[in-house]
């Protein structure tokens, strides 16, 4: 046992740094739609717009200012983006979801051919910020030490963002619009107003994840299909609006998908759709999802 362990610790640390990836990603996702029954199929594109943002910053050379810069503008672009789908979405808001997946995956193809148009259809690659480039000895391998980096940042949002949803009057705000929405209108809150923030909020995780994954997966044209395919396994594993569902959700991918890769190369991707096939039929709802969900 052992020894499978310290062959394998790559693996598994590796796995931990894509789930901690896919939190960040995923979380955004979950909340906006368990909460504000929102289905944003252009998360996937806003993910591809912060690591086009990295990459366009980063180009010449990465330094702490530049990835700190990109991490802030992407952040900033997010909340606009968030809320001008909200915005959009408004109208359809008593409509059947299927109307709003359909918006949103049209504006996913917008954005990613937009950024096709703009940058090709090259794939480009961007390096850690000094300091988190090298790599460093764990069991019979070694990790990129930017990869450490990644789960210490994962489990950082995943217990700010889980001290915001649960600890405070706007986590408690938010709980409210979503269990009584006339009665949070009739204490004279506009429920609109809340919605914009947590779309605007779930946009600019994706984008700063995006630029947060740019040193792993590099930039790629097909990235945003991919990605919205895992973070939609995240959330479905993990539960709709569940801060706790989304974290646990995604390391459970990390580590599947990690592991899967290693071990059986050939069968990864059957792995990781009967790792949420298991999951579905054991507990439909998610690990860690509600009875009742926004409609």
């Amino acid at each position: 046992m052992a020894d499978w362990f310290s062959e394998n610790l790559v693996s598994i640390l590796n796995g931990f740094a894509i789930g901690s990836l896919l939190f960040i990603l995923a979380v955004g996702l979950s909340i906006v739609f368990g909460m504000m029954g929102v289905l944003n199929l252009a998360h996937g594109a806003f993910y591809l717009v912060g690591t086009y943002l990295a990459y366009s910053l980063l180009d010449d050379g990465v330094t702490w200012g530049g990835f700190l810069g990109a991490l802030a503008l992407a952040a900033v672009f997010g909340l606009v983006a968030g809320g001008a789908l909200s915005v959009m979405t408004e109208p359809l808001a008593k409509r059947p979801i299927l109307d709003q997946a359909l918006l949103t995956l049209g504006v996913s193809l917008i954005v990613a051919e937009v950024l096709s148009i703009i940058y090709g259809n090259d794939v480009y690659s961007v390096a850690p910020p000094p300091g988190l480039d090298d790599r460093v000895d764990v069991g019979d391998g070694s990790l990129p030490v930017y990869r450490l980096a990644l789960i210490g940042i994962g489990l950082v949002l995943a217990l700010i963002v889980y001290l915001v949803v649960e600890k405070t009057s706007v986590g408690a705000l938010v709980r409210a619009s979503v269990a009584d929405r006339e009665m949070v209108s009739a204490m004279g809150i506009d429920n609109r107003k809340v919605k914009v923030a947590v779309l605007g909020i779930g946009s600019a995780l994706a984008m700063v994840a995006g630029v947060l994954g740019t040193p792993v997966y590099g930039v790629d044209p097909g990235l945003d299909e991919s990605v919205l395919l895992l973070a939609l396994i995240v959330v479905v594993i993990g539960g709709l609006g569940s801060v706790k569902g989304a974290l646990i959700g995604a390391l459970v991918i990390g580590q599947v998908d990690s592991l899967g890769r290693a071990l059986l190369p050939e069968l990864a991707s059957f792995i990781l759709f009967g790792a949420l096939a298991v999951v579905l039929i054991v507990r439909p709802r998610g690990l860690f999802g509600p009875r009742k969900v926004a409609s």
